[in-house]
Parts: structure tokens; sequence; C-alpha cells
């Protein structure tokens, strides 16, 4: 079965690293030496902290799995300045709505988006109408809302963040 690969920037990939390092490292430890102390208190069947600890154990082992197996299907891929200007994966890209109202974005892959930060999948509505646009283009992006017309104003290959 040949599977389409999933991309994801540097960054991304070092935001899935970093949760991975952090629950490994610090919350699980933590977890398992809150069960071993509860454990010792003896009857663990009626053992609320026992009990709660060892849920909390699978959760955070379920949680594990799932980031080595997502990190593992990932490609990363160092975002790059396109010749002729045009918007594609890793691109920040500033447009500007019919109101004149301008917003940046980042297209990234759909395991990294966030909306709020501005972190637009290319998969999303928004993300496949920019892939290969360029400074001027108009878009109509088809969004449940309804359909808006934007201006592709800006499209920079760095973060506004400095970052």
């Amino acid at each position: 079965m040949s599977r389409t690969p999933r991309y994801i920037t540097p960054e991304g990939f070092r935001r899935l690293a970093a949760e991975h390092a952090r629950i490994w490292t610090e919350l699980r430890p933590r977890i398992v030496a809150e069960v071993e102390a509860a454990a010792a208190l003896g009857d663990r069947s009626e053992n609320a902290e026992y009990i709660y600890g060892k849920k909390k154990l699978r959760e955070l082992d379920r949680r594990l799995r799932f980031l080595s197996e997502k990190m593992d299907s990932l490609s990363v891929v160092e975002p790059r300045a396109h010749p002729d200007g045009r918007a594609f994966f890793g691109a920040w890209v500033t447009v500007e709505q019919e109101d004149g109202q301008a917003r940046r974005v980042r297209l990234v892959g759909p395991d990294e988006f966030d909306v709020a930060a501005g972190l637009i999948s290319v998969d999303a509505p928004l993300g496949r109408a920019l892939l290969g646009k360029r400074e001027g283009d108009v878009v109509v992006v088809h969004r449940p809302a309804g359909m808006v017309e934007l201006t592709v104003v800006e499209v920079s290959w760095s973060d506004p963040e400095g970052g």
C-alpha cells in the first residue's frame, strides 16, 4: 500500500520532538514515581492514587507511541524560496481581503497547523488556494462560511518574528 508523504517544516518537527522529550524525561518519570509511592501504601484495588496514576501513565504512553509513529512517518522539508516568487510549502503569505484587512499565514503540513498562530495546512481550502500564487494574484477561497476573494500582497520565506 503506497502512502502519500506527509511533510512538516523543521520547526514543526522540533515542536513534536520537544513534546515527546518532555513527556519521556519529565512527565513520565514523575507519574511512575507517584504510582510506585501509591503502590507502596498497600491494597491497590481501592487506592485512588494508584488507579489514577496507572490511568495517567497509560495516557502518557499512548501519547508517546502516537508521537513516535507520527515523527517516523513525516518527511521534514526545509522551505526554500521559489525563483519566481511563488508560494509553496513553508512560505509566509500576506493576503488582503476585499475589505482591506490583511492577514499573514504560513503554509505548513497538516500535522502542524495552528490557525490562531497563522499556520495554515496546505490541505486546507486557504492553503490549497495559495499554493503556486505570487504577489498580485487574486484567489477565491471556498470556505464553509462562504466564498471569499483574497489578494496576495506578499510572499516571503522568513519568519516575521525573526525565528
